[in-house]
């Protein structure tokens, strides 16, 4: 494995997409896309990808991984375009797998922007949602298949994803696919491909289980580093708060207040607690949406449509919203809970600050997050600061009457005469309550009673209550069985 690390000073700087051997189609969509400059991931992996090269590309998450393998791919199969309407000319020849819907549908986008002007095909296949349109689509023909490894492996026993023609793999994000147990999903489909292939591996994070993987799958790989791995973006101001865990969601109120954010993402580590908290913002008044692995594919598109469009302020989300989410402009992201694996919170806080914008992430801290924040600093390789929360006290206070004083059993010590009451006023000091001499005279027996429980001891127990002809006395049972003679 070849590494070739490179940071800023190794880029050209200002590179310019025009200046790569890119056909014309591809230089008018990306013209078309508004970007004019390379990011440094993409100055140095495309040209790697268009020689042919295997490559593991690790960038900080926001980077423009997508368009690094992208542009080039889409520029090699430019030789298999052709405007025929028979599916057995547009064959699978790219497959790009990702780990979430959500990151599938990002880079199926961003495929369809950067082929609009070409003959060649496209399409995105996911779990959870109905896969007979799915099947339509691929008997049509695509050149570029996007797909989540469970999805694909349907349509393979289903024979409706051929890949025997596949020239080109795209792992996306294969350190997440490896955290959630994708590994023989991965292992089956590679089973499936041509050994003849160039394979391409871009993540965020390499871990020793990645360099395994890449061993195993690539030849002889060139290792592109813009940036040191599991490194954050500088573009994101990051801020560790320590706070109760009562006190989170009023620390997240007064920070959206004092901070003037429109909007945020708020990642929690679990579903059941994404949609509790949702709930809570929007009794809150917060125009609030919750995104979880529960959710239907529908309706998670149509919440991340919302928060997208702005009808939304928060978008409570679990770690499926980690990876894959490009939001432009995104303001901040909050981290209620401290993730429980430090990888990601680089991810997370990715969501913001992206293609150079800046951005805000806040983590709220508790007691028993210690060893969470202390994975992170090591991962990140800097000493996190928690800082204080001095939060404002929003809840409602109720004045106390000496009506409750006295249900308490607080003494009243206060003056009787007159007793301040709120915003200055005077109230009238309460009458004594009169005596009853019935009432209020203790409890004394009738001359001469017995009280009953002295009487039940007393009565004999012929004197009883009338035994019920329906039971039956007892029988006397010889000593020897155990009874009394």
């Amino acid at each position: 494995m070849t590494s070739l690390a490179a940071d800023e000073s190794a880029t050209a700087p200002g590179a310019r997409f025009d200046t790569l051997p890119l056909d014309p189609k591809l230089l008018r969509a990306v013209a078309d896309s508004g970007y004019t400059a390379m990011t440094p991931i993409q100055a140095r992996a495309i040209p790697i990808v268009l020689a042919g090269r295997d490559i593991m590309g690790a960038a900080q998450t926001g980077t423009g991984k997508t368009a690094a393998f992208t542009l080039p791919l889409l520029q090699r199969m430019l030789r298999h375009e052709n405007a025929s309407m028979s599916p057995a000319r547009h064959p699978a020849r790219a497959l790009v797998l990702t780990p979430t819907r959500e990151l599938a549908v990002q880079v199926a986008a961003s495929v369809e922007t950067y082929a609009r002007h070409t003959q060649l095909r496209s399409a995105v296949v996911f779990g959870g949602v109905d896969i007979k349109p799915q099947i339509e689509e691929l008997r049509k023909g695509v050149e570029v298949l996007i797909a989540t490894p469970g999805r694909l492996l349907d349509h393979i026993e289903g024979k409706t994803a051929i890949l025997n023609q596949v020239e080109y793999v795209v792992l996306d994000e294969a350190d997440r696919m490896l955290d959630i147990g994708f590994l023989p999903d991965l292992q089956r489909i590679l089973g499936f491909l041509p050994p003849q292939r160039q394979t391409l591996l871009f993540s965020a994070t390499f871990s020793p289980e990645i360099k395994r993987l890449a061993a195993s799958y690539l030849q002889d790989p060139l290792t592109v580093e813009v940036a040191r791995p599991n490194a954050t973006a500088s573009t994101v101001e990051q801020h560790f708060y320590r706070v109760e865990d009562d006190d989170k969601r009023r620390a997240v109120r007064q920070l959206l207040r004092q901070r003037d954010l429109a909007q945020a993402l708020v990642f929690v580590n679990s579903k059941l607690g994404a949609a509790r908290l949702a709930r809570s913002f929007e009794r809150d008044g917060l125009k609030t949406q919750a995104l979880h692995g529960d959710k239907s594919q529908d309706e998670r598109l149509k919440a991340l449509a919302a928060f997208k469009a702005g009808e939304v302020e928060l978008l409570v989300a679990t770690d499926v919203a980690a990876r894959g989410l490009d939001i432009a402009d995104l303001p901040s992201v909050f981290n209620f809970d401290v993730p429980f694996n430090a990888e990601d919170y680089v991810h997370r806080i990715g969501r913001t600050g992206r293609a150079g914008a800046s951005g805000l992430a806040i983590t709220l801290v508790t007691r028993s997050d210690a060893r969470l924040v202390a994975d992170i600093e090591k991962l990140i390789g800097r000493r996190v600061e928690l800082e204080p929360l001095d939060l404002d006290d929003e809840r409602p206070r109720r004045r106390r009457s000496p009506d409750d004083d006295e249900r308490r059993g607080v003494p009243d010590d206060r003056p009787s005469e007159r007793r301040p009451g709120p915003a200055g006023e005077r109230i009238a000091a309460r009458a004594p309550r009169p005596v009853d001499p019935l009432f209020d005279r203790p409890y004394e027996p009738a001359s001469g009673a017995v009280p009953a429980w002295e009487a039940a001891a007393k009565a004999p127990a012929a004197a009883a209550a009338p035994r019920s002809p329906n039971i039956r006395a007892k029988k006397k049972v010889a000593a020897l069985l155990g009874g009394k003679t």
